[in-house]
């Protein structure tokens, strides 16, 4: 038999199980983030892949004398890589921003007890993907400037 006084209260379950819940939201919301960042990501891959290419093939028929002048269309495809660039940029730093505000939330309400952090809250590695990707622009870009 076991003794009454060893059960925990139906109040002592609730508070644990809204502890988790709490600490599993916490995690929902970083993935949602990273979700966010993949979608910057893939907006500035688009915009710097598509300006590159119409810098390029505009670069290609200018050198094979099909056209005189490319410089709109080389202008225009410069634009694009750079948008692409600040677009990343922008969502880098609403990221961080975004995960040091959480992270300090969390870690404030572990403190108080009021959930659990005993897991870790990692690195994302969809931020080490965009400032890759980061790099990879300002090297077309520089290019292209050249």
């Amino acid at each position: 038999m076991t003794d009454a006084a060893s059960q925990p209260s139906g109040d002592e379950i609730s508070v644990e199980l809204s502890k988790r819940r709490t600490g599993m939201a916490f995690q929902r919301t970083r993935m949602s983030a990273d979700r966010t960042l993949m979608s910057v990501i893939r907006t500035s891959l688009s915009l710097i892949s598509f300006g590159f290419t119409i810098f390029q093939f505009f670069q290609k028929l200018r050198e094979s004398n099909v056209v005189t002048s490319a410089r709109e269309p080389r202008t225009f495809g410069m634009a694009l890589v750079w948008m692409g660039i600040g677009f990343l940029v922008l969502g880098i730093l609403y990221h961080v921003q975004f995960m040091v505000g959480l992270r300090k939330t969390r870690a404030a309400m572990t403190h108080e007890t009021l959930i659990h952090g005993e897991s870790g809250f990692p690195v994302s590695i969809t931020l080490i993907a965009a400032i890759a990707l980061l790099l990879i622009g300002i090297l077309a870009a520089v290019y292209m400037l050249s």
